[in-house]
C-alpha cells in the first residue's frame, strides 16, 4: 500500500541528502519516479545536497498541480511510481492535500522532505498540512549542531551574523553566509536568547590547548 511520509528535521540534519539516497534506492529497484523541489539552495530545477550532490528536478511553483502532472505522464504511457518532494515547506496546503490524494487513489509513494518551523518557530503551511495528512512521520537521526556544540532545534534567520525575528516567512538564504540574509541552526537555549555564532565569535567547539609546561 502506497504512503505518504514526511520526513522533517532542521537544516544542516541531511535532509536532501536522504533524498537523493531514496531517490537511488528506488530507482536501483526498478522503480520510476519524479523529483520535486523549490527554492533550493542550489537554483532552480535541481534538488541538491551539502554533500556536494546535485539532480535535475521539476522545480514547483504556486502554479504546480501534482495530480496533474502524474495523470499527464500516465496518459502518455510514462510510469510513476513514487514522488520525491524536497523543500515541501514551501509547497501550499493544497498542494500536500494533492499528494495524499495520489497516495490514497492512485497508489503512488510520496516522499516529502522539509523543515517544520521557520526562524520565528512558527509551522509553515506546507509542514503543517503534512504534519496532518502524513501516514507516517520520520524526525532524521542525523543531528544538526548548534554553535555551543548542543543539539540544534530551532532555525534562525540571520542579518550580517546578527538573529531577527520579523520578516517576511519565505527568503532564500545559506547557512554559509555570513552577510545580507544567512540562516543558522540553534539550540532553543540561543534562539531564544538570540545568540548566534557571529555574536560570540564561536570559532571552533574545540576549547584551546593548554600551553605546556617548561
Amino acid at each position: 500500500m502506497a504512503q505518504l511520509v514526511f520526513f522533517s528535521g532542521t537544516m544542516d540534519s541531511g535532509k536532501s541528502t536522504l533524498a537523493l539516497q531514496m531517490d537511488h534506492n528506488h530507482a536501483a529497484r526498478g522503480r520510476e519516479g519524479l523529483i520535486f523541489s523549490r527554492n533550493d539552495r542550489a537554483g532552480a530545477a535541481v534538488l541538491s545536497s551539502r554533500l556536494g550532490l546535485a539532480v535535475p528536478a521539476e522545480e514547483v511553483t504556486d502554479a504546480t498541480d501534482f495530480w496533474d502532472e502524474v495523470v499527464r505522464r500516465r496518459v502518455h504511457g510514462g510510469r510513476v511510481d513514487y514522488l520525491i518532494c524536497d523543500e515541501v515547506q514551501f509547497y501550499s496546503p493544497r498542494q500536500v492535500e494533492q499528494l495524499a490524494r495520489l497516495v490514497d487513489e492512485m497508489e503512488v509513494d510520496v516522499f516529502g522532505f522539509g523543515i517544520t518551523t521557520d526562524f520565528r518557530t512558527h509551522l509553515f503551511p506546507g509542514s503543517a498540512r503534512m504534519l496532518e495528512l502524513a501516514d507516517r512521520v520520520e524526525r532524521l537521526q542525523v543531528e544538526a549542531l548548534c554553535w555551543c556544540g548542543a543539539r540544534a532545534t530551532h532555525n534562525a534567520r540571520t542579518v550580517n551574523g546578527i538573529m531577527v525575528t520579523e520578516g517576511e516567512q519565505v527568503v532564500v538564504g545559506d547557512t554559509d553566509r555570513v552577510e545580507d540574509v544567512g540562516y543558522e541552526v540553534l539550540c532553543r537555549r540561543h534562539h531564544v536568547r538570540r545568540v548566534t555564532a557571529a555574536s560570540v565569535h564561536a570559532a571552533s567547539l574545540s576549547p584551546e590547548t593548554l600551553p605546556l609546561g617548561e
